[in-house]
């Protein structure tokens, strides 16, 4: 991998990460003149997060992997895939779209292993419950190979995360780190899930709350009322 290059850079309210599949619609003229280069050339592009007012320091580099649809006009949909983290050193405007003078990095090596391994089983089980629980179940794909690396940004690519929140994962650069916050972090995105959930039982129900796991009538009330 070369430490330093500038590619095309595509900024979009979204985040992007390392091995994720996203399907894109493309119409700007500006775009599609960035993609018909990267295609051209089998060249990668970047996408950085851009939130309204900013656009993110570091982002994730795209390729192509199949051109979907060619419309009359122009237009095109693609689908790519999440590879490699950059940060920008320089962002450069003399072309029609951004362009981009980037560093490339990785993450650090994990000295326990054992325990990222812990940490990625855990959140692949959880991943399993939480597309149960949201009806996704044939948004995720979970392969069985998968390294402890990939299953850390598998995790951290679960639709219950903010765009902000993918952010802070796609910028850390130890494994164990990002497998640590993201499993803890999902565990409470379930949890208000299943309560969400079972509290839609309730309200499409017959009233009853003492149907409600754990609750008591009258637990609602405050002391002293």
């Amino acid at each position: 991998m070369q430490s330093q290059i500038t590619i095309p850079l595509f900024p979009l309210g979204l985040v992007l990460l390392p091995q994720m599949p996203l399907p894109l619609h493309i119409f700007e003229e500006r775009y599609r003149l960035m993609i018909g280069k990267c295609l051209e050339k089998n060249k990668e592009f970047g996408i950085v997060y851009f939130n309204g007012s900013d656009i993110q320091a570091i982002g994730c580099t795209a390729s192509i992997q199949q051109v979907l649809k060619r419309y009359d006009d122009g237009r095109l949909d693609i689908l790519t895939r999440g590879e490699n983290r950059f940060e920008i050193n320089e962002m450069y405007d003399h072309k029609p779209y951004l362009e981009a003078r980037v560093r490339f990095f990785d993450d650090k090596l994990e000295e326990n292993t054992a325990a990222c391994q812990r940490l990625a089983d855990n959140g692949l089980n959880l991943l399993k419950q939480f597309a149960g629980l949201s009806g996704l179940q044939g948004e995720y794909g979970f392969a069985d190979m998968m390294d402890v690396k990939s299953i850390s940004f598998l995790i951290a690519g679960c639709e219950g995360f903010s765009f902000q929140e993918k952010q802070k994962f796609l910028e850390m650069s130890s494994t164990q780190e990002r497998l640590e916050k993201s499993v803890g972090a999902l565990t409470k995105i379930i949890e208000r899930t299943a309560i969400t959930a079972e509290i839609q039982k309730i309200i499409g129900g017959n009233g009853n709350m003492t149907r409600f796991s754990g609750l008591q009538a009258g637990d609602y009330i405050k002391k002293g009322d």
